[in-house]
């Protein structure tokens, strides 16, 4: 085992989670396309390689997903959609620039 520190001022989990219908999971509302339109933003912003978008698997709160969590400021967003997008790039961008 390597121990490392991240690279990344601010790593951005979304879950991306399908139950496939039987149970309500984040990927019920468009989680991929969120997780997208975050990777865009944060290409967009020039915050490469300072800010990671990643697809994460459960993160335990399905009921309420989409759900995006962002470390290690510890921010998690709860029935996350499209037009949340914009709102979550500014909190970054808080963080970042």
């Amino acid at each position: 085992m390597e121990q490392t520190t991240s690279r990344y001022e601010c790593h951005v989990f979304v879950c991306t989670n399908d139950r496939h219908g039987e149970r309500k999971s984040c990927a019920d509302g468009d989680a991929a396309l969120v997780r997208s339109a975050l990777k865009k933003g944060v290409g967009d912003r020039g915050w490469k390689p300072r800010v990671r978008v990643s697809q994460a698997g459960c993160l335990g709160v399905c009921a309420k997903g989409p759900n995006v969590m962002i470390y290690p400021q510890k921010i998690h967003f709860s029935a996350v959609t499209l037009a949340d997008v914009d709102a979550i790039l500014d909190y970054i961008a808080s963080v970042v620039d």
